[in-house]
């Protein structure tokens, strides 16, 4: 555990403090059928964990109901789909094991991970014949950098990874491969004291944090990038419908750097992150506002009582 910029303890992206994966008590649904934590265990040559053909998705848990279960587990196929992997399992099928999962776990605020890899059949670089897996985790959820930040904000410093271009990377693919760029982006913000960071396209223009998606709240309306090189979030989605609603105008379009000190407000949005406002971009400073705050309540209240007609 490290300590954040916002002078809270800083919860990894999967919200874990403290806990070793590895040793837990309950069950993980894997191919169809509840097994022990322990138990779900793969060999090491597992096509998946050489070449990064898997992949995954997270959702939350509020109240003891996953929000956007199925349009997530749609989205684990498309991605699925995208990196050739052949998922013997329905949307249906797969959101029926995570309510039964759900249950089970005894979870009642949470988050879910489902995921799908190649096996270990083979271990060329193809993997025609590797084989696959599809698995369901979950576990009990905090906010991923404290209630504190949630009020007063996060700090991002620029990386110098970037986005890259649409043509060189399954982009629209919620992939492990593309997580890559993430991780190392939040080691390199992290050792200058940022809480996470912002990542440019290949051509130099704002994209998205290491795990959620950008929002600039200038003149009352919000500016997002847009979405060519690197994943629309469903969160990303639902807020921009939020925001309709309340009457505010929703901009999709290129966004340079030097347009960041021009902003009123700064925030992200994800699974994870839900509405996350932030504070600081590099040297520039920013306070959460009235736009931010009312999207978060929104949110809050969506999430809660389950809306159908925004997801």
């Amino acid at each position: 555990m490290t300590l954040s910029g916002s002078g809270t303890q800083s919860i990894d992206a999967i919200g874990s403090v403290a806990l070793n994966f590895s040793n837990r008590k309950g069950h993980i649904w894997l191919d169809g059928k509840l097994t022990e934590w322990g138990n779900a265990t793969f060999h090491v040559l597992t096509h998946g964990l050489h070449y990064a053909s898997s992949v995954f998705e997270g959702i939350r848990v509020y109240d003891g109901t996953a929000f956007a279960l199925e349009q997530h587990h749609r989205r684990l196929l498309a991605s699925a789909a995208a990196l050739r992997i052949d998922v013997p399992f329905a949307a249906d099928e797969l959101c029926d094991a995570t309510v039964a999962l759900v249950s089970k776990m005894g979870v009642m605020n949470g988050y879910v991970r489902p995921i799908s890899w190649r096996g270990s059949g083979s271990i060329e670089v193809p993997g025609f014949d590797a084989g696959s897996h599809t698995a369901i985790a979950i576990w009990d959820w905090p906010s991923v950098f404290g209630d504190e930040a949630k009020m007063a904000g996060i700090r991002l410093g620029t990386s110098s990874w970037r986005r890259p271009a649409p043509a060189t990377a399954p982009t629209h693919a919620k992939a492990a491969s593309n997580y890559a760029i993430g991780t190392l982006a939040r080691h390199e913000v992290a050792e200058r004291g940022f809480d996470d960071a912002l990542l440019l396209d290949w051509q130099g223009r704002l994209a998205e944090a290491t795990g959620a998606n950008l929002f600039l709240v200038s003149g009352g309306a919000l500016h997002t990038p847009i979405a060519d090189c690197f994943l629309a979030g469903i969160t990303r989605a639902t807020v921009m419908k939020i925001a309709e609603r309340q009457g505010i105008s929703v901009i999709e379009r290129r966004i340079w750097p030097e347009e960041i000190g021009g902003a009123d407000e700064i925030f992200l949005t994800g699974t994870a992150y839900e509405v996350q406002p932030v504070r600081a971009i590099d040297d520039r400073v920013f306070t959460p506002g009235p736009v931010t705050r009312a999207l978060q309540n929104e949110y809050q209240s969506l999430v809660r009582c389950q809306k159908n007609d925004l997801i």
